[in-house]
């Protein structure tokens, strides 16, 4: 199992931070540096800058938002990216949610799936240089009956293929992930549930396609926190948990509660969710049972950390994405190198 690092969104006030959290983790060997966008900071913006200043890292967007930019665009980011990085760039997709795609790009958020699976399409054929044409639903190049033709990519990626992944939460985005993607962007993972949750339903997107497991990336992110008070630092992560859990969607669609739903915490879910939108935000953070976020993160002592890292590699993953927490940049390093301590630990490095 490999070792990743989630930056998180730019611009949070850490941003020199960030970048030393990102040097170190190319010094400690960790495999690829994820960096987020939503409706501040862009993605590939952070990592060109990410890239110019580290060595071998791996550099992903988690995600690019397909919303936000059209798929040759997104094409034509991924080649450039792979180009300056010297074949470093994984190309992280996602659909984003209807707030955020109605509200600040003004796309309709309909028939997410269709959508997702014909931008594929589009960026795929557009990164390997023919001419580009493509009839769908959603997106037809050229247009017709007008001035447009097929016209080709003309900048060269370092690779041929380069790594795409999808961000997907539901059960048929997971298949459909497992389908036509190379690796998948998970968040909430827990071992206890995760073959349930996904791997199962991205193992049948796999068969779908003819394929095995073998080669495909399973990369969840996991907070980290170091330290013995467990509950404590558990505490950390609650506004955390609250926000996605409760506040990051409507009450009629937020992808984020039914998870945890589906990992058994229906009534908890259904309350968080409620104190949230209410704007008791504070009562929300309450109402995140500590098992929740324990079996969501990385919590506790080095040797602690190492069966977590067990767990989650027996039920599939292959890269194990930390964001590790701390008020300053040394809380931030140490957790960062205590994750390849027990990775080591694990006898999984």
């Amino acid at each position: 199992m490999r070792l990743g690092i989630n930056l998180g969104y730019w611009g949070a006030g850490m941003d020199g931070d960030n970048l030393a959290v990102a040097q170190e983790a190319d010094r400690l060997g960790y495999d690829v540096c994820w960096a987020a966008e939503a409706y501040g900071s862009d993605a590939p913006t952070v990592l060109a800058w990410v890239a110019a200043q580290t060595e071998s890292i791996d550099v992903g967007s988690a995600i690019l938002q397909i919303p936000a930019r059209q798929p040759a665009m997104a094409a034509m980011t991924a080649a450039t990216l792979d180009s300056l990085s010297g074949g470093r760039f994984r190309l992280g997709l996602g659909v984003s949610g209807p707030q955020v795609s109605e509200g600040w790009y003004g796309v309709k958020f309909d028939k997410p799936l269709a959508r997702t699976r014909e931008y594929v399409d589009i960026v795929r054929k557009a990164m390997t240089r023919e001419r580009l044409s493509y009839e769908g639903e959603h997106w037809t190049l050229p247009l017709p009956d007008g001035p447009g033709k097929p016209l080709k990519l003309t900048v060269h990626p370092q690779r041929e293929h380069i790594p795409l992944y999808i961000a997907a939460i539901g059960p048929k985005n997971l298949e459909q992930t497992g389908e036509i993607a190379d690796g998948a962007l998970l968040i909430f993972p827990s071992a206890e549930h995760l073959e349930e949750t996904a791997v199962s339903h991205l193992r049948a997107g796999r068969e779908k396609a003819g394929k095995t497991m073998e080669g495909f990336d399973v990369c969840p992110t996991v907070p980290l926190a170091v330290g013995d008070d467990i509950p404590g630092l558990a505490d950390m992560f609650r506004p955390y948990t609250a926000l996605y859990v409760g506040g990051m969607g409507s009450a009629k669609q937020n992808f984020y509660n039914r998870l945890a739903q589906r990992m058994g915490y229906e009534k908890e879910a259904a309350e968080i969710q409620e104190k949230y939108l209410s704007g008791d935000k504070s009562g929300a953070a309450a109402a995140v049972p500590h098992q929740l976020i324990d079996q969501t993160t990385l919590l506790g002592s080095v040797d602690r950390i190492a069966e977590r890292m067990q767990a989650y590699a027996e039920v599939g993953v292959t890269t194990l994405t930390l964001a590790p927490a701390g008020f300053t940049l040394d809380e931030r390093i140490t957790a960062l190198r205590a994750g390849t301590d027990a990775l080591e630990r694990a006898g999984l490095a």
